[in-house]
């Protein structure tokens, strides 16, 4: 027998929905096979069978939320018909559990997200005693700031990766508690208040329950905005030249039925600006800054419950139209939460439109490791100064937001230089 482990869907993911069954006791399947659906905090992913053989048990019913990484879901009869151990509540996230074809050996076999790599895509750290040590970037860098030794601390996330809760509070150069894993640290849970605390009497209020997309928002945004040393730079664009020459692309794309939007502009912009200010594609780590090869845009689109930043991957090297077509496909795919898990996560910068809804000007919250995102509000006509003289002019405010730590005042604003001549002049994107 084989127990099919929940899958991890991404590096960091701890637990999901399995939302859906495609098998049933009885049936058999072969390695490929579809044989269930998991909702993540960002999308919907179909699972695929690793082995071959007769499912014997469904230990998960569908629609049960919280399932925990590695925790055995169903069970398979293989050739051997080998008897099948007691089932656990949850399989320890260690070090040995991986979601590999290895577990024919340990007879635990990981179900795989269809088109997606395992979780160890994202590659461990070894330690000088070689001693290989699973470790998050935040970990790593709360780690260095408290003196914890990595080797010391016994990881909780998933495949024994050593995760924030594990290093907060830790003793210096000793492992965390044993129960750091089962609840956040005493410490941070003290700085949260009830709303009765807060003087809103209860009953006067209907209590909406976290999703484990917004408990992820939440969780994300507040670690960046804390931890990330952040500024913002904003310019004014004259669009009145980009507005002209999107009204004749769309008129060259419209028998292909393709139509260039003005963030398909800023995303192309973006790319550019990029290339031609690499130290602005840049993203913060403990071992160094990474200066990234190729531009991958991440345009944030809002969707049920909150948003997702589906990716242009080497967007420098796309025609305005390529965009288009593509930015449209993975809008739509975002909202559908049909978003392969490498359609979503990485990317290198971050580019948020809320100009469509009239906002004239804001700054976003760095959505890390990337080291800037850029805030686009709506186009507008205001007064402006030419020569001297009162003016008219579509003016679309711009704020780029920038991790201190790789993205200093000159670089934005050299960065931010390049951009506006692009958006105000967008011949100058094809030279």
């Amino acid at each position: 027998m084989t127990d099919i482990l929940m899958p991890a869907l991404s590096p960091t993911m701890e637990e999901g929905v399995l939302a859906k069954w495609h098998v049933k006791v009885g049936d058999t399947v072969k390695a490929g096979d579809v044989i269930a659906e998991i909702e993540t905090d960002k999308a919907t992913m179909e699972v695929e069978a690793v082995d071959e053989g007769e499912i014997t048990d469904i230990l998960v019913a569908e629609g049960s939320e919280g399932v925990k990484v590695n925790t055995p879901i169903a069970r398979l009869k293989d050739e051997g018909g080998a008897a099948a151990p007691a089932p656990k509540a949850e399989a320890p996230k260690s070090e040995a559990a991986k979601p590999a074809p290895a577990g024919h050996e340990s007879g635990q076999a990981v179900a795989t997200p269809q088109g997606v790599k395992a979780a160890e895509a994202t590659l461990p750290k070894t330690a000088a005693s070689g001693e290989r040590v699973f470790a998050s970037p935040l970990a790593r860098r709360i780690a260095a700031q408290n003196g914890v030794d990595l080797k010391a601390v016994k990881g909780t996330g998933p495949h024994g990766r050593i995760v924030r809760r594990d290093v907060e509070g830790a003793p210096k150069g000793s492992a965390a508690p044993a129960s750091a894993g089962a609840s956040a640290p005493a410490t941070e849970a003290r700085k949260v208040l009830s709303l009765a605390q807060m003087g809103i009497p209860d009953g006067s209020y209907d209590l909406v329950p976290l999703d484990g997309m917004r408990k992820a928002i939440a969780r994300r945004l507040t670690d960046s905005f804390r931890d990330v040393p952040h500024f913002p730079l904003t310019i004014d664009c004259e669009i009145d030249g980009l507005l002209a020459s999107r009204a004749k692309v769309n008129a060259m794309l419209e028998k292909d039925g393709i139509k260039v939007s003005v963030n398909d502009f800023v995303i192309k912009a973006s790319a550019m600006a990029l290339k031609a200010v690499p130290e602005a594609n840049a993203s913060y780590s403990p071992e160094g800054i990474a200066m990234h090869h190729n531009a991958d845009v991440a345009m944030a689109v809002a969707i049920d419950g909150g948003l997702i930043t589906p990716i242009i991957r080497k967007a420098e090297t796309k025609s305005l139209s390529q965009i288009a077509t593509e930015s449209k496909d993975l809008a739509k795919r975002a909202r559908d939460r049909k978003l392969k898990p490498e359609e979503f996560q990485g990317g290198t910068f971050s580019v948020s439109n809320l100009g469509m809804f009239g906002i004239k000007a804001f700054a976003s919250i760095i959505n890390e490791p990337q080291g800037a995102i850029m805030s686009v509000g709506a186009g507008e006509q205001r007064p402006v100064v030419k020569n001297g003289q009162l003016a008219v002019a579509t003016v679309m405010t711009v704020t780029l937001t920038c991790d201190h730590r790789v993205v200093d005042g000159a670089i934005g604003a050299k960065f931010l230089q390049v951009f506006k001549a692009m958006i105000e002049d967008p011949v100058t994107m094809l030279a």
